[in-house]
């Protein structure tokens, strides 16, 4: 097999045994065709079963010139992936990749906005419009329940249990986890549903999508990004934001009120509890009002 057979059967294994999802399947894709046009401008005949840690080396030490090291690290653990698969699947003995080391990376803060800022990015909004209803339920199913852009625009309806107070998300690598959802966020999905969503054309195939464009398709996710990047610059937030800080937000808020970590790492969808823990980081003064409230030598 030459290389784009091995990645149309890397990409196979990725949907298909580690279901994971089309953009982490995309990132891998790109990182392999990546390499695969270093070795042709560099005029490396060299198969994916054959490719040694020196070739691979020059490959990484090429692209450390063009991307910070965060997005090196990426690349190598995508290459990592993917020679282990080939190992895995018996079409070579070794991985290049075993003793080729990520790059140092700080562990990245999260944006957050205060309560006050994301009240004034909903209420930025033109409810006059025909999208404005919509918007609105979005914003506040986005914060109210912590979800991914990539949740967000995949919702169903036949995934709201309002009866229930859950709502069913889907998140990466097709897991799904059921998450709480204010009555005050119900409402607002339910005034989405019958002013604007009962009275559109829907496309076939979109019929059980939530939140839809003027179309009747389901949103995209730069749709998403744009709608909150120009409510941001509506209300001169002065800072850049995106879907996923109303996430950190949310997780961030709800630590500062007290609840604990374990329960936002379910209502995220964390694998790890790990990932959840950059949130202690953002608010050391409650770390202090911990302290000073429960541990026995606070006298």
């Amino acid at each position: 097999m030459n290389w784009s057979n091995y990645i149309k059967s890397f990409q196979s294994y990725l949907k298909i045994e580690r279901g994971l999802s089309k953009n982490t399947v995309a990132n891998y894709t790109f990182d392999l065709e990546r390499l695969c046009s270093f070795l042709n401008e560099n005029g490396i005949k060299i198969a994916p079963e054959k490719i040694n840690e020196e070739v691979v080396q020059q490959f990484i030490y090429a692209v450390s010139k063009e991307v910070n090291a965060r997005s090196q690290a990426r690349i190598i653990s995508g290459l990592k992936s993917f020679f282990t698969y080939l190992v895995f699947e018996d079409f070579r003995a070794d991985n290049p990749m075993e003793l080729i080391e990520s790059p140092r990376i700080g562990r990245k803060l999260p944006d957050t906005l205060s309560v006050e800022d994301i009240d004034n990015l909903i209420g930025a909004i033109d409810l006059s419009s025909a999208e404005g209803e919509r918007n609105r339920a979005m914003l506040e199913t986005l914060y109210g329940c912590g979800l991914r852009v990539s949740e967000i625009v995949s919702l169903k309806i036949s995934d709201l249990f309002f009866e229930e107070g859950f709502i069913k998300i889907t998140g990466k690598g097709n897991k799904q986890r059921f998450v709480p959802i204010a009555e005050s966020t119900q409402k607002y999905i339910k005034i989405y549903r019958e002013s604007t969503r009962n009275h559109m054309v829907v496309t076939k195939g979109f019929e059980d999508t939530l939140f839809l464009n003027r179309r009747g398709k389901q949103l995209t996710r730069a749709m998403v990004f744009t709608i909150i990047k120009s409510l941001a610059v509506k209300i001169n937030l002065g800072k850049t934001i995106s879907p996923h800080t109303l996430r950190h937000s949310f997780a961030t808020h709800l630590l500062q009120n007290g609840a604990d970590l374990r329960s936002i790492q379910m209502m995220l969808g964390h694998e790890s509890i790990t990932t959840t823990e950059i949130y202690v980081h953002l608010d050391r003064k409650h770390l202090t009002q911990i302290i000073n409230t429960f541990h026995p030598r606070k006298k």
